[in-house]
């Protein structure tokens, strides 16, 4: 009888280590883009409220073309100056508290391309010097060894050469330290700027950028057009996950706001559905202290 009742309890103990996994499983996280206002708070802070799973720096918005790359952080610093050193700290805060550090490249300016194979290597080259595991003696923002590269190329020419990039990238995590990958595309599908560089196989992280773009943003009067976009990225691209990218106030963005609790109880539990569902994105930090976005959603994500 006792050998009966333990081995019952181990079954019930295993059943409930893996519906705990399950539930792990669909455990999502919050990731934020910081660095483009001044008003936004320190990246030390940022880590420390507790909301956050991986933080995008951006950007390096200059690069390419015969160009100098160049880190702008809006009012946080003065890359010029060598101000940004500092930003080493805040990296290393969030780190040692498990959060991921990534720099954003491009955004939404005309100051960046990759013109050739050649560019795009030359450029890898430099964000590993100067930003990973490599060393340099101009590292923009100090020492700390940033986990990665988010790509949020908005156009800027030559979209096979962004493919060659990210080749050469991971490449580099041969050396030890996994150089993690994650790309920002708009939801219509497939991005023009992106798709050769997702073709590759080799996105750790996808935040699908489901604003500015209404023939894919969520809109609970037809939701059915953010859920197809949803489907499509999640089952034709070969990535390790999925983010629902969105503004996190109704001023962040022309269109593709949605509101909390929107989002918690009609968004969510269809993308939830995807093996491949990561969290959420949001744009950007100083939106989401002001409309306490994270705050609403933390624990539904």
């Amino acid at each position: 009888m006792g050998a009966k009742l333990i081995n019952l309890e181990n079954a019930l103990i295993f059943l409930l280590v893996l519906l705990a996994l399950a539930f792990q499983s669909k455990a999502g996280g919050i990731v934020v883009y910081w660095g483009q206002d001044g008003r936004e708070g320190t990246l030390t802070n940022t880590c420390a409220s507790g909301k956050y799973k991986i933080i995008n720096i951006a950007f390096l918005s200059s690069f390419g073309g015969g160009r100098t790359p160049q880190i702008n952080l809006a009012g946080h610093c003065d890359p010029a100056s060598n101000g940004c050193k500092i930003i080493s700290q805040g990296i290393r805060s969030c780190q040692s508290q498990g959060i991921k550090v990534l720099l954003s490249l491009g955004g939404g300016t005309n100051t960046y391309s990759l013109s050739s194979p050649d560019d795009a290597r030359n450029l890898a080259d430099y964000l590993w010097n100067n930003f990973l595991g490599g060393s340099s003696n101009s590292r923009p923002l100090g020492d700390a060894v940033l986990d990665g590269i988010d790509f949020d190329i908005e156009g800027g020419g030559g979209p096979s050469n962004y493919a060659e990039l990210a080749r050469r990238l991971s490449d580099y995590s041969k050396r030890g330290k996994k150089v993690y990958l994650a790309a920002a595309p708009q939801c219509p599908f497939p991005d023009s700027s992106l798709n050769a560089a997702l073709s590759t196989g080799l996105f750790d992280y996808v935040w699908i950028q489901f604003y500015n773009n209404p023939q894919c943003s969520y809109e609970s009067s037809n939701p059915d057009r953010f859920k197809n976009s949803w489907q499509k990225w999640t089952t034709t691209v070969s990535a390790g996950q999925f983010f629902i990218g969105l503004p996190a106030s109704s001023t962040a963005a022309g269109s593709g706001y949605v509101a909390p609790n929107v989002l918690t109880s009609q968004v969510l539990p269809f993308a939830k559905a995807s093996s491949k569902y990561g969290g959420v994105m949001l744009w950007n930090k100083y939106h989401d202290d002001k409309n306490g976005y994270s705050s609403q959603i933390k624990g539904s994500v």
